[in-house]
């Protein structure tokens, strides 16, 4: 019997697991972890969005099997947001699907249009299911950098000339993860353009688009006339409704890779939990109010940290939007690398977070903190930080 599968030769140990294992160990140990690796919100919902699911659990009919592209009223909703949020005309019967999440719609689509050695485009560092849910699928991967700079665009050019098959798949995500970086409009205007011209369709993951700060709302692709022809974009009600664990996603765009994604889902599942769409609707309808006020907490946040780390001796760059800090080790400590630096913080400052070359070997360097704890957590995560550093003779004007 073989035992050496062929998807899991594709797939390398996952090392943010490591660290993870690590912070599970410790805490069942009794120790106070304060755990900013994993991008997992620490607000509710609000209050009227549970309250619709509980009313509709609540009925005898409700707990059939759902429809796999979404309900109707859910889909008319994106749509909706759609129109509001950038001015974005969408038909929800032909443009619009609902994803358990951005992972499974990404994981999906590329089941759906991917055959075994296309080449994709993806960026380094990224968040793994833009690379890995395509190597899962058969591809082959050839990165493109992260910063949308003019480097970006001679290595997308150095892939279509040297590259065989020719790539035929290119994922962007801003605001990114892990390196929460953006780009504005021109920049998708450029791009619009080039994937026409190289026929290459365009997979846009904008999960973090309300999260932005200094007064710079993130745009989207569709915004950009001929968008639909070439471009597919997910988005997710996970950090903007503090929805996570509902796993509510969207796809929109064009209606070949639309109608793609729904007739695999459609063999795959029967959708999410009745429900769960009717209180998601709730909250893509009803008041903005965790929009705004979770857009807040994160900019309080990222402040606190960039000011309470760098009094610690740890320099981080504020980040322009997302949950993220995309922080560079210290330069004293930049030899011991990203995975051992992590595992160093964990086990002596007590402090989680994730070794930026899990998100790809250009993420080494790096570790991504997320901002999910409290202010009070954050600056007690600094103190912890500072005593490390000093344990090892990194001072602030060393670090």
């Amino acid at each position: 019997m073989n035992d050496q599968f062929y998807r899991m030769k594709r797939m390398p140990p996952y090392v943010i697991a490591e660290v993870n294992a690590m912070r599970h160990a410790a805490r069942l140990a009794g120790q106070d972890i304060i755990d900013l690796g994993m991008g997992n919100p620490d607000q509710p919902p609000p209050q009227h969005v549970i309250d619709k699911l509980c009313e509709v659990a609540a009925k005898p009919d409700a707990h059939g099997y759902s429809q796999s592209k979404g309900i109707p009223g859910l889909r008319r909703a994106q749509a909706g947001y759609y129109a509001r949020r950038f001015g974005v005309d969408l038909d929800p019967e032909s443009e619009v699907v609902v994803t358990m999440g951005s992972k499974e719609g990404l994981s999906s689509l590329a089941t759906a249009i991917i055959a075994p050695g296309d080449v994709v485009l993806a960026p380094n560092p990224s968040y793994p299911i833009h690379t890995f849910g395509f190597i899962i699928a058969g591809a082959t991967i050839r990165s493109v950098p992260t910063t949308p700079d003019e480097e970006y665009w001679l290595s997308l050019e150095r892939a279509m000339n040297f590259t065989v098959p020719r790539p035929s798949v290119l994922v962007v995500s801003y605001p990114s993860n892990p390196t929460a970086e953006v780009v504005d409009l021109a920049f998708y205007e450029r791009l619009v353009a080039w994937a026409r011209e190289n026929q290459v369709w365009v997979i846009s993951d904008l999960a973090y688009s309300e999260l932005y700060y200094d007064g710079k709302p993130t745009p989207s692709i569709m915004q950009v006339e001929g968008a639909k022809d070439i471009a597919i974009e997910f988005t997710s009600m996970s950090k903007t409704y503090s929805m996570a664990g509902w796993r509510m996603g969207f796809a929109v765009g064009n209606r070949q890779l639309i109608a793609a994604l729904t007739r695999v889902k459609s063999y795959l599942d029967y959708g999410a939990f009745t429900p769960v769409q009717a209180a998601a609707c709730v909250a893509l309808n009803g008041p903005q109010d965790i929009v705004e006020s979770n857009r807040q907490l994160y900019h309080k946040r990222r402040d606190v940290m960039v000011e309470a780390f760098g009094r610690a001796g740890w320099d981080i760059p504020p980040p322009p939007a997302s949950m993220f800090a995309w922080a560079p080790l210290p330069p004293a400590l930049k030899e011991m690398g990203s995975l051992e630096f992590s595992k160093q913080l964990l086990t002596q400052a007590q402090v989680a977070v994730a070794p930026g070359v899990g998100y790809g070997e250009n993420g080494e360097g790096y570790v991504r903190i997320a901002m999910v704890e409290n202010e009070q957590r954050l600056r007690q995560a600094a103190r912890n930080v500072k005593r490390y550093l000093q344990s090892l003779g990194v001072n602030s004007s060393a670090a």
